[in-house]
């Protein structure tokens, strides 16, 4: 039957059809030389793919948000001393350093077993394979799913309530569940929605689309809140990250009237002050300066 060559050229075809469904085949990650992965969808499966490039930030170089450091870093201790800890919810206007804190904390602590796997809202579906994944390892993970926002009806919103609530997908003993957002219910909020609050005994109740929204981000047992800084506050943090790139450049610290009016219409024309405005400003400066140098 297999010699008739029609036949063969038809088997052949199928297969090749079949192998683009199925995820690579893949070696287990090796999470001592591994400190972070993402997960990978392909077709009906999906598998942890390591991230060689890692961002070299260090926590010092995070600046205007030591509250917020001193939070997240306390509760990454504790997870990765066995201690009670939390999952957290960073939520706060963009470009405040929320993703870049967690980075900076697998950095610092990598050597003491932490390890980072970045999952896209799109994925969280697969939570319970990837909790299959690592559970039992010896390194304790965080998954941090960035700039996360639902739209109602979502899937991935109820399989992510199930895995904070500890019920049907939990994490297992040695994850943490780090989520950064926008938004501090993680869900949009309308006018309509205050429409079913009523007061009782004097104090106000919502309606149930409100409840319904504040029951997923009210599963976090920590809510960092990052905020845009004021304008002394955002150009302290300028005059800090220009010291810190002219040292590292190996020129002279660049600070004077001139720079604080342009960093201010930078902010302006940017409509935000936040560290990574402070950021991207002192990088057009010192290396404009060098550039300037050069000539």
């Amino acid at each position: 039957m297999f010699d008739d060559p029609v036949l063969k050229t038809q088997l052949q075809r199928v297969l090749a059809a079949v192998e683009q469904l199925l995820p690579p085949a893949i070696e287990p990650l090796d999470w001592q030389s591994c400190h972070a992965a993402s997960w990978r969808r392909q077709s009906f499966a999906g598998f942890l793919h390591p991230v060689d490039a890692l961002d070299p930030v260090q926590l010092d170089d995070l600046l205007g948000i030591d509250a917020q450091k001193r939070i997240l870093e306390e509760n990454t201790c504790q997870f990765l001393d066995g201690f009670p800890s939390n999952n957290v919810l960073l939520w706060g206007t963009r470009g405040t350093g929320k993703s870049t804190l967690v980075r900076a904390l697998l950095n610092r602590y990598a050597a003491s077993g932490l390890r980072v796997i970045q999952v896209d809202k799109d994925d969280l579906v697969y939570l319970p394979d990837i909790f299959a994944a690592i559970r039992g390892q010896a390194y304790r993970f965080i998954l941090l799913c960035d700039d996360l926002s639902f739209e109602p009806g979502e899937t991935g919103y109820k399989v992510l309530k199930s895995a904070l609530d500890g019920s049907v997908y939990a994490a297992p003993e040695n994850v943490r569940i780090y989520v950064t957002s926008n938004r501090r219910h993680l869900l949009p909020e309308y006018e309509t929605d205050n429409l079913g609050a009523k007061m009782v005994n004097n104090e106000i109740h919502h309606g149930e689309g409100v409840e319904e929204k504040i029951s997923l981000s009210d599963r976090f047992g920590l809510w960092v809140a990052f905020n845009s800084f004021s304008q002394d506050q955002y150009l302290e943090v300028v005059e800090k990250t220009l010291a810190r790139i002219c040292h590292q450049q190996g020129i002279p610290p660049l600070w004077d009237k001139e720079l604080c009016s342009e960093a201010i219409e930078w902010s302006r024309a940017k409509s935000k002050r936040c560290g990574r405005t402070a950021l991207q400003f002192a990088q057009y400066s010192v290396g404009r300066r060098m550039r300037k140098d050069k000539k």
